[in-house]
């Protein structure tokens, strides 16, 4: 049973640490650092990476930021890896295995000073990962998740847009929609083909 869920308990405690970072975060903003805790209009995530906070305080969110990050890098890499066990053909299943054993390295990467050459590699490697499962799954007939992936293709590829061309007020926000949209499809997906019985192939 504890294997079972352990996609879903990792993402879980995940957003746990990741929530008590947030709310010991000092303050400071890229646009202002004068403010006092984490806004999630304003703050990226990264911000709670930092040893000390945009304001110039000691960052006490850092050690559960990371933990919390630690526990998604796991959480995301276990799902590819756990999804290449249905895919219907021997490349895909290679390719999704590959992406699950890298992003569990480079996600977490991204609390360390290399953050933005990480996070451009470990959402490379999510998107490449949520890709081939979005072809799979077009030719399903899974029609509910034909939408959701296509959703979640198309709000990880505009911040990416915005991250290039440094529409940091915006992708303050979309960051947030696009974390949350990822999770939930990684977590329906995941409850959805937990079936040992389940495979693409069958569904096609």
């Amino acid at each position: 049973m504890f294997k079972k869920h352990l996609v879903l308990l990792c993402i879980l405690i995940s957003v746990v640490f990741i929530g008590i970072a947030t709310s010991l975060y000092p303050g400071g903003t890229i646009s202002d650092k004068s403010t006092v805790g984490f806004i999630w209009s304003k703050n990226f995530i990264s911000n709670l990476f930092l040893p000390q906070a945009l304001n110039g305080a000691d960052n006490p969110a850092r050690i559960w930021a990371m933990v919390g990050m630690a526990f998604h890098s796991l959480g995301y890499g276990l799902f590819f890896l756990r999804m290449a066990k249905k895919m219907p053909d021997a490349h895909g299943s290679w390719v999704l295995k590959i992406v699950g054993i890298l992003n569990i390295f480079f996600n977490f990467l991204v609390v360390t000073p290399l953050h933005d050459s990480m996070v451009t590699i470990s959402s490379t490697l999510s998107m490449l990962g949520l890709f081939y499962i979005t072809v799979y799954i077009l030719r399903s007939k899974l029609h509910v998740f034909k939408v959701a992936c296509i959703l979640c293709m198309l709000v990880f590829y505009f911040a990416l847009y915005l991250y290039g061309y440094g529409n940091w007020g915006l992708l303050a926000i979309m960051q947030k929609v696009a974390f949350t949209t990822s999770m939930l499809l990684v977590l329906a997906l995941e409850y959805f083909t937990s079936r040992e019985d389940f495979s693409l192939r069958r569904r096609s």
